[in-house]
């Protein structure tokens, strides 16, 4: 007789992988995060915003 392998369930897929992460950013779905250490720019000469994306590393600016 032939033998018999036991079943094994697969496992659950977990709900937010690094690469599901990556793939919300590449449809323009960023985790934007603001950055403090840069407030002022020099060549603006006026106060800006920089944020940058907790998921791939993606940065902006917008000036205030």
């Amino acid at each position: 007789m032939a033998d018999i392998l036991p079943f094994r369930r697969p496992k659950p897929a977990k709900p937010m992988d690094r690469a599901a992460g990556r793939e919300l950013c590449k449809s323009g779905f960023h985790k934007w995060e603001v950055l403090k250490e840069r407030a002022f720019d020099v060549k603006l000469g006026r106060l800006v915003t920089a944020w940058r994306c907790a998921r791939c590393g993606a940065t902006r600016t917008e000036a205030r």
